[in-house]
């Protein structure tokens, strides 16, 4: 099959057909039941990497805020400057 071919779209269809995902919508109890099973496989992180990670974010966070506090005074005091004609009035 060519890459962009109308008859791409029929083989998915048909793909789809074969596999029987014609079943319908999933009742809300059985979802339930899935997002249980999904979340027993989740690996949790332990208390110590949980501080650990909070800590890390919260630098991080940090670190980018004075950086772009930096970068506004810098940028304002440039456009002040460009557009008051550099004389400051007292």
């Amino acid at each position: 099959m060519k890459v962009g071919n109308v008859a791409d779209g029929n083989a998915v269809q048909d793909r789809r057909d074969s596999r029987g995902d014609d079943r319908g919508r999933t009742s809300p109890v059985t979802f339930m039941r899935q997002v249980v099973a999904e979340l027993r496989k989740v690996v949790w992180p332990t208390q110590q990497q949980l501080i650990t990670y909070f800590f890390v974010v919260l630098v991080f966070v940090i670190a980018v805020m004075a950086l772009v506090t930096v970068l506004d005074l810098a940028f304002g005091k440039l456009v002040f400057e460009i557009f008051s004609g550099g004389t400051s009035t007292q």
